[in-house]
């Protein structure tokens, strides 16, 4: 292309440019502090609640410590919660932190591609950073296109406008008598972001950097989405509850305490009053410490951490934790068209060549036509740096081509550079056909080459070359025509291909125009972007797990219905309600469109913020959008969600505003993702229910032993061991289970349902009342009967000690405490079996050997741990050593407690 008469920006004017207009550069968003995302952890409900337990657990251990003379392992207590809160903060911490360190490799760009522009009256290359306004800017095949600028020329001008409309090819011309006025960009502007896939032109800059529709889309992506997660927002009720359970039971023991004291009578100095109050506030604040569940957050944290780290093996790279969780809870998907539903490849999707209909193109002189009539007459190239997936360079449509000759085993490069071109009429889209003259070696002879609109090439043919013979071309015309009708309705591409054999080469083009007719008609061909293989399976587990799907894409009505047919989630009796174009959708009200967005299936011709207003309507009505998306356009709409899902080859701005990085591409992998968030969220309930069973024990003994005057069977230090070893390895062992595919099998959570579910309100109050029962009875029994041996245990006698109990209090011995405390540990040992199966019918022990690394090795820990804090722990955890028969009957008999279970369970199976 001639561009001389093009002077371009002198130095003084580029430097004029860069004040006036700034540099072509994106702002970048504002880093936090690694300090800033660490102290965010501590803003969740739970978290705030462990703080101020963690207060009130000081005030406690202050007041043992010097108002009773109590020793320096009162402190364990809060150590142990600052130790919990520290572990439940920084384990997200470092897990996020870790992801981002990934995602910033995997993102890595390079600003620095040069591009030619004019400058000086002289053809120079600059940086794209230092592009400015009025630069004239050489476009190319292969070329990125640098900022937002106006055509002076083009020709044959293509552009991939994916990254902003979704669209993978536009054509472009610098006469504003081509306006395409369905087009979501004028045709005579060319997009930063994009890339020239055929043709080429010279544009002008008019915007850089920010102030680029790929810049704006940028900045909109940067807009801090403060819209809560559902387990957030669960979380958030469950520490209401406890917060108001647990301050009503310490108010009912300060009035309960207070009744008694005085319905007894004053008794004693001013002092002990004080210290009798004092102690009383004490008991109300160790009852708010004890129902806290410290490990809830250890729980959420753990899981939320081993998913991150398990979804990677998925090809989910999740940057946010609670974006494991939060798939779990999605009721919509809106998903983009090319690249997440399609390959974002050009292929063939049918060929009928007259002569080839049922064969491949052969040695013979028609199979050798159609190789070198695809080969030669062509501009488009194949990479094969990667042998298994070649990749395109060029116009798509063409590669399409080249595509079907590879997947043949026809070396289209040979065919080409045998080939000599004696002249060429390269596509335009006022002729809409390319036409291309060669001195065949493999025919002997010289060709003409023709493809093109299968109307335009039919319109210049008088014959068609059968498997027989040839044919007039009227004879089969009408065929044609229908077959074509029939690839058009499914929104495919579509080429026409004809030769003629030429003796004498003068005179075939003139003016740019062909000047022969009579060509021989070779057929046609259709072009997609065709489905993933995986998608239409993938799609149909999703729409059975109760998500609704709805593709938003910048492409045609015609393309995005033909492939939402494709994947089941159109139909034809569906009609118009279920699709919009983005133009339509903007010109609905809020109120119109708030009533359609749920009925909707299908947007087409979807501009960034059409798609980021879907999002944010179908939140109004209480959904819990996660969207899909390669491209710049859809940063806003990624951030605007729930959960962003962004592709691996998807654009910079696109992962910068996502959530979780999809690394295959593939929706089956967004489809796991769910699986995995239902899971999770299904493991933080199994340990609430296990948890808040020990919560509520301990509470009642708590306030049971104020209430009656008699001090707790469980110390300090015992209650931080139950905690450490039942919260922290409880959270492990649960956190740790695999996905469970029947999750699939359920419509998603309501985001208004409670986390603690009405079963799990029974069976933890049925379960704690049971255990409670059972406890009160061994510690009456210990304060009646002084036990040297468990084996003297007799159940007669500990029914009879139950109720004959008058209520005074008896001391027990250290040897009866350690096993009051064994066996409140080896319940909660065996209910941990209970929670792991809670909710299901299958067995507490299905699957375990599934679980051989995680649950079953931390059942081990915590057994170990119990024997070994029996053994030694002494006089800090007012333990005395266990004899071998003792430690027998303990296990087996507490085992009830999962029996019982399992009996259960298998009722609900035979019903």
């Amino acid at each position: 292309m001639e561009q001389k008469h093009y002077v371009g920006l002198t130095d003084k004017q580029v430097e004029e440019s860069r004040l006036a207009h700034g540099e072509n550069i994106l702002t970048p968003p504002e880093k936090e502090s690694v300090w800033k995302k660490f102290l965010e952890k501590f803003q969740d409900t739970i978290i705030i609640i462990l703080l101020v337990a963690l207060l009130a657990s000081l005030l406690v251990a202050f007041y043992e410590y010097f108002a009773e003379g109590g020793k320096a392992t009162v402190f364990l207590e809060p150590v142990g919660i600052f130790i919990a809160v520290i572990l439940a903060t920084l384990v997200g911490f470092l897990f996020e932190l870790s992801a981002d360190r990934k995602f910033e490799i995997l993102n890595q760009v390079n600003e620095d591609t040069l591009f030619k522009v004019i400058r000086n009256s002289n053809i120079t290359e600059i940086p794209k950073k230092d592009i400015v306004v009025g630069d004239i800017v050489l476009l190319n095949t292969g070329d990125e296109v640098a900022a937002d600028g106006r055509l002076l020329e083009s020709v044959a001008l293509q552009v991939n406008e994916s990254t902003l409309t979704g669209e993978p090819v536009i054509r472009k011309s610098a006469d504003e008598a081509d306006l395409d006025h369905e087009a979501t960009y004028p045709t005579y502007e060319v997009m930063k972001g994009t890339t020239v896939v055929d043709g080429h032109g010279v544009m002008r800059v008019e915007k850089v950097g920010d102030a680029t529709e790929y810049g704006k889309v940028y900045q909109g992506s940067q807009i801090e989405n403060k819209i809560k997660t559902p387990l957030n927002l669960q979380l958030d009720q469950l520490g209401v509850l406890i917060t108001k359970m647990s301050y009503s039971i310490a108010v009912l023991i300060v009035i309960a305490r207070t009744v008694l004291f005085f319905t007894r009578g004053v008794e004693g100095d001013m002092t002990q009053i004080i210290q009798y109050f004092l102690h009383t506030v004490m008991i109300a604040v160790t009852i708010i410490v004890v129902s806290v569940p410290e490990g809830l957050p250890m729980s959420v944290t753990l899981s939320l951490a081993l998913s991150m780290k398990r979804m990677l093996s998925t090809n989910n790279l999740v940057r946010k934790l609670h974006a494991c969780e939060t798939m779990g809870a999605t009721t919509v998907i809106c998903t983009d068209k090319t690249g997440t539903l399609t390959q974002n490849q050009m292929r063939i999707y049918d060929t009928d060549f007259f002569s080839l209909r049922e064969q491949r193109p052969g040695a013979d002189e028609s199979g050798l036509l159609i190789q070198e009539g695809i080969a030669v007459n062509s501009t488009a190239f194949l990479d094969h740096s990667d042998p298994k997936k070649p990749k395109v360079l060029g116009n798509p449509t063409e590669g399409a081509l080249l595509l079907w000759l590879d997947s043949m085993g026809i070396d289209y490069l040979n065919i080409r550079e045998k080939g000599e071109v004696i002249d060429q009429l390269p596509f335009s889209t006022e002729r809409k056909y390319m036409a291309t003259l060669v001195d065949s070696p493999l025919l002997k002879r010289k060709v003409l080459y023709v493809k093109g609109a299968p109307e335009i090439v039919m319109s210049l043919c008088k014959q068609v070359l059968g498997s027989d013979q040839v044919q007039e071309m009227s004879e089969i015309a009408r065929q044609t025509e229908l077959k074509l009708l029939g690839y058009q309705n499914q929104a495919m591409r579509t080429l026409g291909f004809a030769y003629r054999f030429i003796d004498d080469t003068n005179g075939v083009f003139e003016n740019g125009k062909l000047m022969l007719k009579d060509l021989t008609f070779l057929g046609v061909a259709a072009i997609s972007d065709p489905v993933r293989a995986d998608v239409p399976e993938a799609v149909k587990e999703t729409m059975d797990a109760g998500i609704a799907i709805k593709i938003v894409t910048g492409d045609t009505t015609a393309t995005a219905t033909e492939i939402g047919r494709q994947i089941g989630l159109w139909k034809p009796e569906d009609g118009e309600k279920n699709r919009i174009t983005g133009p339509e959708f903007a010109a609905l009200s809020d109120d119109e469109a708030f009533n359609r967005v749920m009925e909707l299936k299908i947007m087409s011709r979807a501009r960034p913020m059409d798609k980021e207003r879907l999002v944010k309507l179908l939140q109004k009505q209480q959904q819990v959008v996660a969207v899909t998306g390669d491209g710049t356009n859809d940063a806003p709409a990624l951030n605007a969600a729930q959960v962003g899902l962004s592709m691996g080859d998807g654009t910079t701005v696109a992962k910068e505003a996502s959530d979780i990085t999809i690394l295959d591409n593939s929706f089956t992998s967004i489809g796991r993702a769910v699986m995995w968030g239902r899971s999770l969220y299904q493991n933080i309930q199994k340990f609430l229910f296990f948890q808040l069973i020990i919560n509520v024990v301990a509470c009642t003994i708590v306030f049971l032993g104020s209430m009656f005057g008699t001090s707790s069977p469980l110390t300090v230090t015992q209650m931080l061991w139950v905690n450490l070893i039942m919260d922290t390895f409880a959270a492990l062992a649960l956190a740790s289970l695999p996905p469970n595919p029947e999750v699939m099998d359920r419509a998603p959570r309501k985001t208004t349902d409670h986390i603690l579910t009405p079963y799990m309100r029974k069976w933890i109050l049925v379960t704690a009342g049971l255990f409670i029962l059972f406890l009160i009875g061994m510690e009456r029994y210990f304060s009646v009967y002084d036990i040297t041996s468990l084996t003297q245990f007799n159940l007669r006698d500990w029914f009879g000690s139950f109720v004959q109990y008058n209520g005074e209090a008896e001391v027990v011995t250290r040897y009866e405490l350690t096993l009051f405390f064994t066996i409140f540990v080896m319940l909660q040992f065996w209910n941990l079996f209970n929670a792991k199966a809670m909710g299901g019918t299958k067995s507490a022990f299905a699957n375990l050997g599934d679980s051989l690394k995680g649950f079953v090795f931390v059942l081990l820990i915590i057994l170990g741990g119990q024997v070994l804090i029996v053994s030694i722990g002494g006089e800090m955890f007012s333990v005395t050593h266990l004899k071998p028969v003792d430690w027998l009957l303990i296990i087996v008999g507490t085992s009830p407690v999962v029996w019982v279970g399992e009996i259960i369970r298998l009722l609900k199976r035979k019903k």
